[in-house]
């Protein structure tokens, strides 16, 4: 009743404003999905159908031999690995490292704060340079054909450094901390016993963007690793999308040319499909995290 009350109050420049919006966002939702269920849709099609140009939305003579040639390839199956043991240990090492350097910068009784921050603000906008760096990873460090190259350089954000101290000083009250200095709880304890607790959702949303940025990566490790045993899906999926090798993925029995480009295009479209999965998967357990009130009730009176 209060809705429709509300609705009968709106002016008529408020209806049509409403209804130009519905419509833009709805041609602008449009946009973006039909790309994702094209692709979705041509990786379960026949070559030929979507060749010819049959399959518009849907799948036309819906196969699952795309899928199949993709899983026979090896170096998408090492890829995937590799790809998945460098997000979980770059993104657990993102972590640790990104709480160790917010929570004292967050606390009021550091000396010196305020030029640390200004330090590591000034990070964020002058490096070395990629030949530097390039030098310093290869040559001094000697991680040549390592997974630490692409995991050390980043392993810590500036940026995601002063989104979780912000979170910290604005949504756990500080008066926490103090009640246990009080107690006699050390510095390592308050992180531990009272920010880590409440901190679950900053936690996960700092997690997904090193996890997206691991997972998505394929510069460095164009740069750093030589060895196929060793490179990620992405480096394997940039060739296929880029520099057109997807023949390496077609069983060696085929002898129709022209069946075998065609079946490459959509096995190009499969490899999209495959190397998207696990953020589709992390996605909706990492959603649950963004609630409110997770202080609701942390101090009383």
């Amino acid at each position: 009743m209060a809705k429709a009350n509300t609705h009968s109050r709106m002016s008529l420049g408020d209806r049509i404003f409403d209804s130009i919006n519905v419509v833009l966002l709805g041609l602008l939702a449009l946009i973006i999905i039909y790309p994702l269920v094209y692709v979705l849709s041509a990786s379960f099609s026949d070559p030929v159908s979507v060749a010819s140009g049959d399959m518009i939305l849907w799948p036309v003579n819906l196969t699952l031999e795309n899928y199949e040639e993709v899983f026979k390839n090896q170096s998408i199956i090492t890829g995937y690995r590799n790809s998945l043991i460098i997000l979980v240990s770059g993104t657990a090492l993102n972590l640790v490292m990104t709480v160790l350097a917010a929570f004292p910068m967050s606390r009021r009784d550091l000396w010196g704060r305020n030029v640390m921050m200004k330090l590591m603000t000034f990070t964020m906008f002058f490096s070395g340079g990629l030949i530097p760096t390039y030098l310093l990873i290869t040559r001094t460090l000697g991680l040549m054909n390592s997974w630490l190259a692409l995991i050390l350089p980043g392993a810590i954000s500036v940026y995601n450094m002063i989104i979780m101290r912000t979170y910290f000083q604005t949504s756990i009250p500080y008066e926490l901390q103090e009640a246990a200095d009080i107690d006699g709880c050390s510095p390592f304890g308050v992180l531990i016993r009272i920010i880590l607790p409440l901190s679950g959702p900053i936690l996960a949303v700092i997690g997904l963007y090193y996890g997206v940025g691991h997972w998505n990566s394929y510069f460095s490790a164009l740069l750093y690793i030589n060895r196929e045993e060793l490179q990620p899906l992405q480096l394997y999926l940039r060739r296929v999308l880029t520099l057109n090798s997807n023949q390496s993925l077609l069983s060696t029995g085929s002898d129709e040319a022209a069946r075998q480009a065609m079946r490459a295009e959509t096995i190009k479209y499969a490899v999209i499909v495959v190397s998207s999965v696990p953020m589709l998967v992390i996605y909706p357990f990492v959603q649950k995290f963004f609630v409110k009130g997770v202080m609701i009730g942390a101090i009383k009176g």
